[in-house]
């Protein structure tokens, strides 16, 4: 099947502002990502941060798509008013596109990011990770507690993206932006993320070493 591909913005000068893909059917939105990053690679790290539609309609990237349709890629929109990024990526996350989907109105922008360390709690050397989640109860928990949040700290903004699959040693694992009027909620805002998802998010981690592999979920 034939689609054409439009991108937007930011998304547009690293590849092309129309696209024609030919795709093998049956094929989904994420195939024409997937078409479109083998010709622009540079596209790669900013799926989590991105907007699929089909035919002028927002759609999730397993949509199926049909011989003839126009497929869109949207960055968020300019000044990030109202446009924050809560989910889980299977990509490498672009902390500083979290941080630009924060209202520009906040003075006080903290960032957290939790990275794969090369040892492990008890000394030993880690040569990889991976992270399994349960996806759908996973991104509704971090809708929850972004909820709590705001209602906990009213004027703040949150962008919070945790990795799955596998993350290389020196990668970002999980990111969290707060951004309020002033520096204590920014932070206190931060830390609850950070702790809820210690506590709350259904995500297990492999460490891989050099004699074996062993589960540890995060925070235990």
């Amino acid at each position: 099947m034939q689609v054409q591909v439009r991108c937007f913005a930011t998304l547009r000068e690293l590849s092309s502002a129309r696209t024609d893909l030919d795709l093998v059917e049956p094929a989904s939105v994420a195939d024409a990502w997937s078409a479109l990053v083998e010709r622009h690679p540079a596209l790669e790290p900013h799926r989590p941060f991105t907007q699929p539609a089909r035919n002028g309609a927002a759609v999730a990237w397993d949509e199926r798509l049909a011989d003839g349709d126009e497929v869109a890629f949207l960055p968020p929109v300019s000044g990030g008013s109202g446009q924050p990024v809560v989910g889980l990526s299977a990509e490498p996350i672009d902390v500083a596109a979290l941080e630009a989907v924060i209202a520009t109105t906040h003075g006080a922008v903290v960032t957290f990011v939790g990275r794969a360390r090369r040892l492990a709690d008890d000394g030993r050397e880690v040569t990889g990770l991976e992270y399994e989640a349960y996806p759908e109860m996973a991104e509704a928990t971090l809708r929850d507690v972004v909820g709590e949040v705001t209602a906990q700290w009213p004027d703040t903004a949150v962008s919070v993206v945790h990795r799955v699959g596998a993350v290389p040693i020196g990668e970002a694992a999980v990111a969290i932006v707060t951004a309020a009027p002033h520096r204590s909620e920014a932070y206190e805002a931060n830390r609850y993320v950070i702790e809820a998802i210690k506590a709350r998010l259904p995500i297990w981690k492999l460490e891989h070493f050099a004699d074996g592999s062993q589960w540890k979920r995060p925070g235990a």
